[in-house]
């Protein structure tokens, strides 16, 4: 399956396979694009592949900018920084490369081009979604890792630079024109990488299945996001090969359809970790996901069951799937524990605070109130 090239026309077009970045330059010609805005973060600014695609484009007289000047975990000003170097070196369309940060900014500059109130006017969480009318640039997605599967999203999620809050922009406008999904752009990821965007993709699988809202559909997506993780993450981090990339590819995408059903619990323990002590975003999901899971097992066990049918597991519960998580975690060098990427004990209040303001727990299958957010801290720290 993974040795061609495969047109996906699902939430949009998504061209996929080894060597499809090579047809950028033909499709920015015949869509009579010159002046793309190439967004990305520093790290991938400075690879070989990124410098490829720049000068690939410019042997073919496309003159692309690059904005890179991004945060790890991205804040307003970096959209702002982004927005002026789109109207100072007068852009005609944007091209997010990377992961699900450059993305993210890269759809955030795409809303503010034509869009220029306050940035959090636009904030999904109290209706702004309304107020997206203006037309978008030509935007266009090409991801570098299998993890948070933002190329196919709709919405960007920006901090705030001074509360830290997370918000959601979120509008139909905002989906690529077309996704370019390479895997021989993921085969240099370093093995943390590998696992903390791999894990992530589990994460959004796994809440997207089990979310409160019904979406028969979502599920089923989800289901089989779970199955191919399953089959590929532990090779896709310590012995990578085309295949292994590919399914892991795959399964991002298939996550973050599926999370247009709701996420959860997991996502709001990780989005403080983010915004207070600048985790990474994966790995934030990954080392709450099992405790997560454990949280969500009372009232689901039917959703738990099925999860570990698709994991082949032989204890077919919930404390099954909680147990494969811990294990799978361990195998892809995932620390077990908060306290192993710098969180202490000081920071669970304030993390707690957040966590409970978070916008991904309405769709948990459980109600969480504060003092649960500040239980499942203890337990992960």
């Amino acid at each position: 399956m993974f040795d061609q090239i495969y047109q996906y026309n699902f939430p949009t077009t998504i061209r996929f396979g080894a060597g499809v970045i090579n047809e950028l330059s033909d499709y920015l010609k015949k869509n009579n694009l010159k002046s793309p805005l190439l967004v990305t973060d520093p790290v991938v600014a400075q690879l070989d592949f990124f410098s490829q695609i720049k000068e690939s484009l410019e042997s073919n007289q496309i003159h692309a900018e690059v904005f890179d000047q991004i945060h790890k975990n991205p804040v307003k000003s970096d959209v702002y920084a982004g927005t002026t170097v789109y109207d100072e070196t007068k852009r005609d369309s944007i091209i997010g490369i990377g992961g699900g940060a450059a993305l993210d900014v890269a759809r955030a500059i795409v809303l503010r081009i034509n869009h220029r109130e306050d940035l959090f006017k636009y904030d999904d969480l109290i209706g702004g979604d309304i107020y997206v009318t203006n037309d978008v640039p030509h935007f266009i997605t090409i991801p570098t890792n299998a993890g948070t599967g933002s190329e196919v999203g709709r919405s960007a999620i920006i901090a705030d630079d001074e509360t830290h809050q997370k918000k959601i922009l979120f509008s139909p406008k905002l989906l690529a024109k077309i996704v370019f999904a390479d895997p021989m752009l993921t085969m240099e990821l370093p093995p943390a990488v590998t696992a903390a965007t791999g894990m992530d993709a589990l994460t959004h699988n796994m809440e997207a299945f089990i979310a409160k809202m019904e979406h028969p559909l979502c599920e089923g997506i989800a289901l089989e996001g779970i199955s191919l993780i399953h089959q590929s993450i532990e090779n896709a981090v310590l012995k990578p090969d085309l295949q292994s990339r590919s399914m892991m590819m795959i399964a991002s995408l298939m996550g973050a359809v599926a999370f247009q059903k709701g996420l959860g619990v997991v996502h709001s323990l990780a989005h403080p970790l983010s915004s207070l002590l600048d985790t990474h975003h994966g790995l934030a999901n990954a080392i709450n996901l099992p405790y997560g899971m454990a949280f969500n097992i009372p009232g689901s066990e039917a959703k738990f069951r099925k999860i570990a049918r698709t994991l082949d597991l032989v204890d077919e519960t919930g404390a099954g799937v909680v147990n494969y998580l811990h294990e799978l975690n361990a195998r892809v060098g995932i620390p077990a524990r908060l306290r192993e990427i710098g969180v202490k004990e000081e920071h669970l209040d304030v993390l707690a605070d957040l966590a409970i303001a978070d916008f991904a727990h309405p769709n948990n299958p459980r109600p969480v109130t504060r003092t649960d957010f500040k239980n499942l801290y203890e337990q992960a720290l």
